[in-house]
């Protein structure tokens, strides 16, 4: 009997507990009265980015959350902080950063969805955010084994994202009116951004590539708030890249050129295909086509997929394919029964970036063009700063 007195008094004790925090939280998020919200597959972290920074140059008070790559909390004056986690990532992460944000009485938070489960995200945005502003950047093929096997299934899985009541703004066109058809029940605004509503002059601002759905969407965003497109494009000029945006690096050495195109963050097979297209008619690509893809062992549903839109759409582009990381011997074969020939892999495993750069090295004459994708994780951030710091030319 004692011990049931003690047990149901502590279930009291932890209950109320409970209860007092969940309103204050509420407390919390509804004291800043501007609350984006920001899912999709591709480009979340830069369109984070880019929407904190027009509203810090509009003059409004902003806290930034980024996932991406490296988690980051961008503060009010655009500076940056990096953000420790003691475990895996979780999303109750969200509440400190909201708790902090309404101690610092900020107008708005810009945050990134850390979610990939569907209940997850529900939560995040019933429980935890209450968005007035909900961005779905894009939809794609990736997390299938939790988010579903086809599009439609990943769309309402973003979907869970969306506010009540409110605004959502995305620059998904093949799936717009599957999210029109989430909006509509939710009673929310569907906003479709569009990549002609910026202009290749306005392109030329950023120090690094970015892709015009993405300044587009921050754009539409922004203008919703009634921020001027002169002063929120100056904002996203200033704005820090995430570690996983498209970057190229390019290494002048023993009379060789190399561009080395960072993708690594591209890692679904329609986005990857995407920036090839990209690079290949914006930028161009020269010498030997070289693509090194990285790969971890938890992620090889991701590598069979990418290796067989190389095989379908890119093995006649193609010159060679590198491949690093853990299980290269399983993604070797994925490769070939992919369609990509034996021939032009060259499989180097785990190794340092020295010897992917010696690889590389080895198989360039005179000028070529590497594409890096599948992973920053395990050994891509390592390659991507490896090629960067001896870069002549970076952006």
């Amino acid at each position: 009997m004692y011990v049931f007195t003690v047990l149901l008094i502590v279930f009291i004790i932890v209950s109320l507990y409970g209860l007092i925090e969940f309103a204050l939280h509420q407390k919390r998020i509804f004291s800043i009265p501007i609350r984006i919200h920001i899912n999709g597959t591709r480009g979340k972290s830069s369109v984070t980015r880019l929407i904190g920074a027009a509203l810090r140059e509009a003059g409004i008070k902003t806290i930034t959350k980024v996932t991406g790559t490296y988690p980051r909390l961008i503060l009010e004056n655009g500076c940056e902080v990096a953000i420790y986690r003691k475990a895996e990532p979780n999303i109750i992460e969200q509440l400190s950063i909201i708790k902090f944000s309404s101690k610092r009485k900020t107008q708005a938070i810009v945050m990134e969805c850390m979610a990939v489960q569907p209940q997850y995200q529900w939560v995040t945005e019933t429980k935890m955010l209450h968005s007035t502003i909900g961005v779905i950047t894009n939809v794609r093929l990736d997390h299938i084994d939790v988010m579903g096997y086809t599009l439609p299934e990943i769309a309402a899985a973003l979907g869970n994202t969306i506010p009540k009541n409110k605004n959502l703004f995305t620059a998904e066109k093949s799936l717009f009116n599957k999210l029109k058809e989430i909006s509509d029940k939710r009673n929310s605004v569907i906003h479709l951004a569009e990549e002609k509503q910026v202009t290749e002059e306005e392109m030329k601002g950023f120090s690094y590539i970015e892709h015009k759905e993405n300044v587009a969407l921050a754009l539409s965003v922004s203008q919703h708030l009634g921020i001027e497109k002169n002063v929120a494009l100056r904002g996203m000029y200033k704005a820090i890249p995430d570690a996983g945006a498209l970057k190229r690096s390019i290494v002048n050495v023993f009379q060789k050129k190399i561009s080395f195109f960072n993708a690594f963050a591209a890692n679904d097979p329609q986005s990857t295909l995407m920036i090839w297209k990209k690079i290949k008619a914006e930028i161009g690509m020269r010498g030997a086509k070289i693509i090194l893809l990285n790969t971890r062992q938890d992620r090889l549903d991701r590598a069979k997929q990418l290796t067989g839109m190389i095989g379908t759409e890119l093995s006649d582009e193609l010159d060679y394919l590198i491949l690093i990381g853990q299980s290269a011997e399983v993604v070797e074969e994925l490769a070939v029964s992919g369609g990509v020939k034996r021939n032009k892999i060259v499989n180097l495993g785990w190794t340092e970036p020295e010897a992917v750069f010696e690889a590389i090295l080895a198989y360039t004459s005179e000028q070529s063009t590497v594409f890096a994708i599948g992973n920053m994780g395990g050994m891509g951030g390592k390659v991507a700063d490896f090629f960067e710091n001896r870069s002549v030319v970076y952006g």
